[in-house]
């Protein structure tokens, strides 16, 4: 595997031993590529983690955000060309979810080598309509859901103005993601797996099965503690939950068995 050069787009690049297979990972809604760093101790022995700093957040936040999923979608996929060394994989978290998704119909559309899966975390089917309209909430109503659905530490309520800067990104992420629907969207030709939190209020664990009309080939949803940000609460259940899909089962070594 080569060792990209995604530029901006990849920010906090970490492995651990030698690198088999490549982990794109897509922030969800508001956060930057820093969204992962509690991921590193976790990381399997093997696992290269490319975060994704997408434009208007971390150290990309003097640059203006796309106009609309798709040009996002758009930019995304340009942005990770030079990632896409195979054995690679897509990982994506709520908004997040939905852009690796649209990354990868058009790796397919344009006959890239293809991922050995895509993941998609808390993050609802492309046919199925949002269930709110959060982004049109005021500052102060914005930030108790964001809290109350774990996309904020209660210790950065210190910093006012990262606080701000936070809320306006996530307003605007939640806008592309209400707006998301694509009422056929195209299956993919590769494995396809989901992940929820058993008690995510924003993604219900009863959507997640939805997804498998975007799948071509194997599919599979795994349920974990927690609810929307399950993933950053308990990486290792997380990583560990990565590391069962069959798909990487195969590239990986496995721990011993206890």
């Amino acid at each position: 595997m080569t060792s990209g050069s995604g530029g901006r787009w990849i920010t906090g690049r970490y492995a651990v031993g030698q690198p088999r297979v490549r982990l794109i990972c897509v922030p969800q809604a508001g956060a930057g590529a820093g969204a992962f760093s509690g991921w590193r101790k976790h990381l399997p022995d093997g696992v290269e983690m490319a975060p994704v700093e997408l434009p208007g957040r971390g150290t990309r936040y003097g640059e203006p955000m796309p106009d609309g999923v798709d040009a996002l979608a758009d930019a995304l996929f340009e942005g990770l060309l030079p990632e896409l060394d195979p054995p690679y994989l897509l990982f994506g978290h709520s908004l997040g979810g939905a852009l690796a998704y649209e990354a990868s119909r058009r790796i397919q559309q344009a006959g890239l080598p293809a991922p050995l899966a895509t993941l998609v975390s808390g993050s609802r089917a492309p046919q199925t309509p949002s269930l709110r309209t959060m982004s049109a909430a005021a500052d102060d109503a914005l930030l108790a859901w964001v809290l109350r659905n774990g996309g904020l530490p209660e210790e950065l309520l210190e910093y006012p103005g990262f606080v701000e800067e936070i809320i306006r990104a996530v307003r605007a992420d939640l806008r592309y993601a209400e707006e998301y629907l694509v009422p056929e969207p195209a299956a993919l030709g590769w494995p396809l797996h989901v992940f929820g939190g058993t008690e995510d209020e924003i993604t219900p664990p009863e959507q997640l099965p939805r997804w498998q009309r975007c799948a071509a080939g194997e599919f599979g949803v795994t349920m974990l503690p927690g609810g929307h940000g399950f993933p950053h609460a308990d990486p290792e259940a997380m990583l560990a939950a990565v590391r069962a899909v069959p798909a990487v089962r195969a590239v990986l070594p496995q721990p011993p068995l206890p």
